[in-house]
């Protein structure tokens, strides 16, 4: 893997969620298919241990167990508004989809329900000309630490309500790599697809099995598949940089193509990245042939030497029509000692590639799987450096504006920046002790965006008669107040920054 980062410049912050613990009481309103890369010197499990052991106890939330830090090396400085969106896999830490702050803190966590094991590509999208959040679940298995998935795609609203869930079309099931919603909300996502093939010319065995990448597009509103393309049908198995499986392995699928990635051009095209043929390719959306090919062993493009990738992903067309990707530039082979993120300018007349700039990370982190460059509103550019569990905001000029990190021993496929404003349907969840004679009092509120400050009530009878006692400013996903002495019972109100109320708890009781 890579040399031993150094240690965090700046403090941590836990995110989600403790257990249990000594409340008095409380009212709440593993990626197989990727390899771990241990970076800090101790083994999984010793990391595991230590970080579960240092792990806080959110009182107002004992039903979310101990799931994983995010640290904050560089602290934010002129960067754009918004959460940023992590799926922390792996290291034994509960999986799901995670938006925090950029103090590192939670801002809201759902646990993946069984029988799913993993929440991938956490993002925002727009879906009936609404702002939602996507992401998803299922399963990842695959040979040589090569991950396909089996699962679904969840679409939820700005109140974490389920709108809707995207399967592909037919017996198989969706792959995790990527999920687009079209401005026609359609959804655009891979399937990978075992067939049998004939794989005698290429040194397997004539009754072998071909892990061919399927794109399926969706409307989302019928389930019905409006279009498909077979990366087989228009890609030759001999561009493929994959070794096929060999020995006892001869016959499970041979993954020559391992899609990653699937967007729209600006002319409505689509563009695809394919890690194992070190291509992108643009695909004519209504015929399927192949416009143009980026890299691999059969470029149509004359490339820069400083603009050649290798083992690639997250092909995007930015705002001013340069093209970005996440070059790992290491897989199954190393072929550059550190990943980046690449911008290109394509001349698609004179099929010219020339390099624009890159953004290496300061500890010229190597990510053999997995990462994401995106362009944020204001030019700058998130990264997210897939198995090496770092993300990094970038302003216009390269400079780093905020950087940060999962625990050493986790992973996120993805990672995102979203300015996301969102009104949770429950209540915020409240949890009571007493210490030295006064009652304390800690509360939250999963997914809550506008919460400035805390007022709790106190008195000797539930609902109305309860006056206030004190008031905090919101601290992090869990704020602790202390009522001095003893009361009856509690009730907490969500105060917005004009000090209206937008949320307000059970009454429970502070003496059981």
């Amino acid at each position: 893997m890579t040399e031993s980062p150094t240690a965090p410049k700046t403090s941590r912050r836990n995110v989600l969620l403790g257990v249990g613990g000594a409340a008095i009481c409380t009212l709440a309103g593993g990626g197989a298919g990727y390899a771990i890369a241990n970076t800090d010197g101790r083994s999984s499990t010793d990391a595991d241990d230590a970080a579960k052991s240092d792990a806080p106890q959110y009182r107002s939330r004992p039903d979310l167990r101990a799931m994983a830090d995010v640290t904050i090396t560089t602290p934010a400085n002129g960067t754009t508004p918004g959460g940023i969106l992590l799926t922390p896999f792996a290291g034994g830490w509960l999986s799901g989809p995670l938006m925090v702050d950029e103090q590192g803190s939670p801002i809201w966590f759902k646990k993946v329900p069984d029988p799913a094991t993993v929440a991938i590509d956490f993002k925002a999208q727009r879906y009936r000309n609404k702002q939602v959040l996507c992401w998803w679940e299922g399963t990842i298995g695959g040979t040589g630490g090569q991950g396909v998935g089996q699962g679904e795609f969840v679409i939820a609203d700005n109140h974490y309500h389920e709108i809707t869930r995207i399967r592909a079309a037919g017996s198989e099931q969706a792959d995790q790599h990527d999920f687009i919603i079209t401005p026609n909300d359609t959804a655009v996502f891979w399937v990978y697809d075992p067939i049998p093939y004939d794989l005698s010319p290429y040194g397997g065995p004539a009754d072998g099995v071909l892990h061919d990448g399927v794109i399926q597009e969706i409307d989302i509103a019928t389930g019905q598949k409006v279009f498909e393309w077979r990366a087989h049908e228009h890609i030759g198995l001999d561009e493929s940089h994959a070794p096929l499986p060999k020995g006892d392995n001869a016959h499970l699928p041979w993954d020559f193509f391992h899609a990653n990635s699937v967007g729209l051009a600006a002319d409505g095209n689509l563009i695809v990245s394919a890690r194992h043929t070190w291509g992108c390719y643009k695909i004519d959306r209504k015929s399927g042939e192949v416009i143009w090919r980026l890299g691999g062993k059969k470029s149509d493009f004359t490339i820069d030497p400083k603009a050649a990738f290798f083992w690639q992903h997250d092909f995007r067309q930015r705002r001013d029509g340069t093209y970005s990707v996440f070059d790992n530039g290491a897989g199954i082979e190393k072929n550059r000692d550190y990943s980046r993120g690449l911008v290109m300018q394509l001349d698609e007349s004179a099929r010219t590639a020339k390099f624009v700039t890159e953004f290496v990370h300061d500890e010229k982190l190597s990510a053999p799987t997995q990462g994401c460059c995106r362009e944020l509103a204001d030019g700058g550019t998130f990264m997210g450096w897939g198995q090496m569990p770092w993300f990094t905001e970038y302003a216009p000029d390269g400079t780093v504006r905020l950087d940060g990190h999962l625990p050493l021993n986790s992973q996120s496929y993805r990672a995102y920046k979203v300015d996301w404003s969102a009104e949770p349907l429950d209540q915020p969840a409240l949890g009571l002790h007493t210490e030295g004679g006064n009652v304390i009092v800690s509360v939250s509120w999963n997914g809550a965006t506008k919460v400035a400050k805390w007022r709790a009530r106190a008195g000797g009878q539930p609902g109305e008669a309860l006056s206030p006692a004190v008031e905090a400013d919101r601290t992090g996903f869990e704020t602790t107040m202390k009522i001095d002495g003893m009361v009856e019972y509690v009730v907490v109100d969500a105060l917005d920054r004009s000090g209206k109320v937008i949320g307000t708890s059970a009454s429970i009781p502070a003496r059981v």
